[in-house]
């Protein structure tokens, strides 16, 4: 057997299972802990589920999904929900790394509060001068710098949404590879336009974006997406803060270096998945 797919909603994955029973192809919902796994008996048929599924996952909503469920007579199939308490669901959705960011980022923000924004600046800012370049962490510990209750909030969404995600399915070394390597880059384009008082998760959370949805396009089976709505509001809320629609100060450039990084390092692991199927 092959898994195809481990999606966080039992509903919607019966429901492709018993869509892909009216194509006459065998699939299983295996229920664990964290997610509804998604199992091929015959992977004779990969090719053909692996392109329904990239469908599915662009309008899993769709009637004709629904529909099947209905025709399978699977709509009153025992699933297994599990009742979350809120920070249960915070912790089974996200590794050690993902909230070990959080929890860094929060203890950051709550110093800024009773210091200043000076005084923690000072150690954690993007290097000002080539005094501070041994100083390492400064090339990515202005990513935990945040100056608002909503900048922080916004960005620990973000990054629990998808870099939980990302730990889950590819593990720590990825997720600390593309955070690292996201706040360095974003960090230096945007220190090129504003100098070194900037600060914020967001540039890594826009490489997030990005690996997410192209891997959810490119290779749907290895778990990360993205829904197209939800990128192009991205999209069109860097194109906002570019205008100054939004009347704030947003890291314009940390959010397009960190959106391009995202798209190549997506684009490079699954180049090998695009060779496959030429």
């Amino acid at each position: 057997m092959v898994r195809v797919i481990a999606v966080s909603n039992p509903r919607l994955a019966q429901a492709f299972v018993d869509y892909m029973a009216t194509q006459h192809i065998e699939l299983r919902v295996h229920n664990t802990d964290e997610a509804a796994e998604i199992w091929l008996a015959d992977d004779s048929h990969l090719e053909q589920v692996q392109h329904e599924l990239q469908q599915f996952l662009v309008d899993p909503l769709n009637s004709r999904y629904r529909a099947a469920s209905w025709q399978a007579g699977s709509t009153n199939a025992e699933l297994h929900y599990q009742g979350y308490s809120y920070l249960q669901t915070l912790y089974s959705k996200a590794g050690p790394l993902t909230l070990s960011v959080m929890v860094l980022c929060i203890a950051v923000y709550i110093l800024m509060q009773i210091l200043g924004d000076d005084t923690v600046m000072y150690w954690l800012s993007w290097p000002q001068d080539s005094s501070q370049y041994l100083q390492l962490w400064r090339w990515v510990s202005h990513a935990f710098l945040h100056f608002s209750l909503l900048h922080i909030t916004f960005n620990l969404m973000w990054w629990w949404y998808l870099g939980g995600p990302m730990e889950k399915r590819l593990g720590a070394g990825k997720l600390f590879v593309l955070a690292v390597v996201s706040a360095f880059f974003s960090g230096w384009a945007q220190s090129l336009f504003s100098g070194a008082l900037f600060g914020g998760l967001s540039g890594v959370v826009y490489a997030l974006m990005g690996y997410c949805w192209l891997s959810g396009e490119r290779a749907p089976e290895r778990g990360l997406m993205l829904p197209r709505g939800l990128m192009v509001f991205s999209v069109l809320w860097l194109v906002a803060g570019y205008f100054d629609i939004l009347g704030m100060s947003i890291a314009n450039a940390a959010h397009v270096a960190g959106l391009v990084l995202g798209l190549l390092m997506a684009f490079w692991d699954t180049r090998h998945r695009a060779h496959n199927e030429q």
